[in-house]
């Protein structure tokens, strides 16, 4: 008998094949970014493989690793590499994930510790495979951190942990410094955008974060340039102030390939400087509002004004 081994690699979206291929946009001048390649930046990309670990920033192929890296930044993404969700915006690879790593929660504190981290970003996958959704993972990674490197401050961005009574309970029990969950895009979007998701859903656990702990800083971010409207992003805004959220991101949406959802427009370096003087005068204590702004860059500087900002209302 002969065993036919197929060795072609699987797709990385198979959920995504048989849809039509979509137009990917030029990009303006104010969107194009180096290429990374300093000592720095592998040095830190020798970090993350000696410990084995997964980076948003490589999966989700963010186009500021390579600023980031170079600086020792990384957002270490927790629970594998493969989502049980499928966003059109997203390219995170989907599919049925893998076991747990018992030992990650120790090798991503030692990435931390190795790479001098100040402020050190968790998030993960989503896994609806698992009962609590991974929230003792990430409280066993937070504590990791806090007994490798007792200084440095953490923030979780975190999946919505739907259907997962008591997860988020456990997560904010664990005492992060910054509760991020991004609420992504409007509400009108989501069944095209974020069919798994559910908007009030997510606005809700970012306002139950506030009422187990009033004084965690909480996040949240959106992406722009799918189609919504001005008056959405700041229906949005009000929204996230209602749930007393403290930090809002706004960011261009890129394409990762022709089969994820189309860019509407870019949005202009101008619009996005409207959309902070917006944020601000609704109440957010910080505001990060460009075209390259991802929920963890310069999230260890951004961290430091956020602190000063709470002081300073007093």
């Amino acid at each position: 008998m002969v065993t036919i081994v197929d060795n072609k690699p699987k797709p990385r979206h198979p959920e995504k094949a048989h849809k039509p291929d979509t137009p990917i946009l030029r990009k303006p001048e104010w969107i194009r970014v180096k290429a990374p390649g300093s000592a720095v930046y592998a040095e830190t990309q020798k970090i993350v493989r000696d410990n084995k670990l997964v980076t948003v920033c490589e999966e989700a192929g963010c186009p500021n690793i390579g600023e980031c890296w170079s600086k020792k930044h990384a957002t270490f993404m927790i629970m594998g590499d493969t989502c049980t969700r499928a966003c059109a915006f997203c390219n995170v690879k989907t599919g049925l994930p893998e076991a747990l790593v018992a030992d990650e929660p120790e090798k991503v504190a030692d990435a931390v510790a190795r790479m001098g981290l100040s402020h050190a970003v968790i998030t993960s996958v989503d896994r609806d495979d698992l009962a609590d959704g991974g929230a003792r993972h990430f409280a066993r990674v937070i504590t990791a951190i806090r007994k490798a490197s007792p200084a440095t401050t953490i923030e979780v961005l975190t999946p919505d942990f739907l259907k997962k009574d008591g997860a988020l309970e456990i997560v904010v029990a664990a005492k992060p410094d910054v509760f991020n969950h991004n609420l992504e895009t409007v509400p009108s979007l989501y069944l095209k955008i974020r069919p798994g998701a559910r908007y009030f859903h997510s606005l809700r656990l970012l306002q139950r974060v506030k009422e187990l702990d009033p004084s965690m800083f909480t996040k949240s971010g959106i992406m722009v340039g799918l189609g919504e409207t001005r008056e959405q992003v700041m229906q949005v805004m009000d929204d996230m102030r209602s749930a007393d959220i403290d930090f809002i991101t706004i960011g261009q949406y890129l394409q990762p390939s022709r089969k994820h959802a189309a860019i509407d427009r870019f949005v202009t370096p101008d619009e996005f400087k409207g959309y902070e003087t917006i944020a601000y005068a609704k109440g957010f204590l910080m505001v990060a509002a460009t075209p390259l702004t991802r929920s963890s860059h310069h999230a260890g500087d951004d961290f430091a004004r956020l602190r000063a900002a709470r002081a300073q209302r007093g």
